[in-house]
């Protein structure tokens, strides 16, 4: 009996334990998936720039010009050409001091570390950016340690920083170009699944009643920092993208452009959901009404985020989300007048103002988006109130 008790209780365990190793193994498919762009990227430009430097350009020991390309293809998408130009920066600025001072104090000890504070102290002055500290030091290393060895560095370190992150760019644009639309919806996607389904999770609590499931739903929207951060970089990313390579320039001012310029009004949009969720616990908490119409306004809005995430994903015009968003207004404007106490108030405006955000976000103006959601949603006032007006504004 007690190895029957022994078994039965393995067996849930070796369960979660599987689940843990398959949801492991999955989570790292996905790394591999997201990353082996840029793995194919590198590859090529560091061959290739090999091949410039040594065979083209006849460079004896091209070794600076495959990292050089690296480096640029290290950087985050969206600071690939900022990395070129701060490599050869840096770059400059080590020879030019390196070379200089060698010339005046000669070498030793405390001529390398006079010539890597001084390269570093001009790379800030001029630029500031870590990236040309970095290269200015490492480069002033290799000049004073180098040159007395070895003859006439000074240009062929020049000239491999300049073929890789020459090649690089030329990798990034023409040779192996990231889908802008690609990049955008991969980083995309997390932060919109989150968002809708943290309002779904919101919508469901209201109906239930539930102030536990509200409060999980709020602390799992407080996860969203990390992904809206990779989000806006990936605006920059795909912005990049589409500047660069000539098959993507169409894109610019098409669904990339728009899905590029949403990343901003989504963030307010999760920032607003996030009251929406916790007024919704103390509505709970206190026991005000809850119509009906209102956690269904709010599972309108989850939805409408999910046509948002389908129609950039697709490049289509968000026609669908925005009717969608709408008629969350509506069905809150429906809530509104049915009867809600303070917080209850609050998630209403809470829905107007993240539909609003979502309007922003697929493309309109801010004034339109708030008189679309001023029309929508109708008489501000309750019934039975003496000041209300007789017709509520059109849908």
């Amino acid at each position: 009996m007690v190895a029957a008790r022994r078994g039965a209780d393995a067996g849930p365990s070796t369960v979660r334990l599987w689940d843990r190793v398959v949801e492991t193994l999955r989570e790292r498919g996905r790394r591999v998936r997201t990353i082996g762009g840029l793995a194919l990227q590198a590859g090529l430009a560091a061959g290739l720039s090999w091949f410039v430097a040594h065979s083209l350009l006849q460079v004896s020991q091209p070794v600076f010009a495959p990292i050089s390309a690296v480096s640029t293809l290290a950087a985050s998408v969206g600071q690939r050409l900022r990395r070129t130009v701060e490599l050869i920066i840096g770059v400059t600025v080590g020879v030019l001091i390196g070379d200089l001072l060698l010339v005046v104090i000669g070498t030793g000890w405390w001529q390398l570390a006079l010539i890597v504070v001084l390269a570093i102290v001009v790379a800030l002055f001029l630029v500031g950016s870590a990236a040309v500290v970095v290269q200015a030091g490492a480069t002033a290393v290799l000049i004073a340690t180098l040159s007395p060895a070895v003859r006439d560095l000074e240009i062929p370190r020049f000239v491999d920083a300049l073929v890789g992150g020459g090649v690089a760019l030329l990798v990034t644009a023409v040779l192996l170009p990231l889908n802008p639309l690609r990049v955008l919806n991969r980083a995309a996607r997390p932060a919109l699944d989150l968002l809708a389904a943290q309002l779904d999770a919101a919508a469901e609590a209201l109906t239930e009643r539930d102030a536990d499931r509200a409060r999980t739903a709020r602390g799992e929207l407080r996860q969203s920092a990390g992904r809206l951060k990779a989000f806006v970089e990936a605006t920059q990313g795909a912005r990049e993208a589409s500047a660069l390579s000539p098959v993507y320039w169409h894109q610019r001012h098409g669904p990339v452009g728009r899905y590029a310029q949403a990343a901003e009004p989504i963030d307010r949009a999760m920032r607003n959901s996030g009251t929406l969720i916790r007024r919704s616990v103390t509505l709970i908490e206190d026991g005000e009404p809850v119509p009906e119409s209102l956690p269904t306004a709010v599972a309108d809005l989850a939805e409408a985020v999910r046509l948002l995430k389908r129609q950039f994903a697709a490049g289509a015009e968000p026609n669908r989300a925005r009717e969608q968003a709408l008629r969350a207004v509506r069905t809150a404007g429906h809530a509104y007048r049915d009867g809600v106490g303070f917080s209850g108030a609050v998630v209403v405006a809470q829905v107007r103002t993240t539909v609003s955000d979502l309007l922003v976000a697929s493309g309109l103006r801010q004034e339109d988006a708030n008189h679309l959601v001023r029309r929508v949603f109708g008489d501000l006032r309750e019934p039975g109130d003496p000041q209300r007006s007789q017709t509520a504004a059109p849908p």
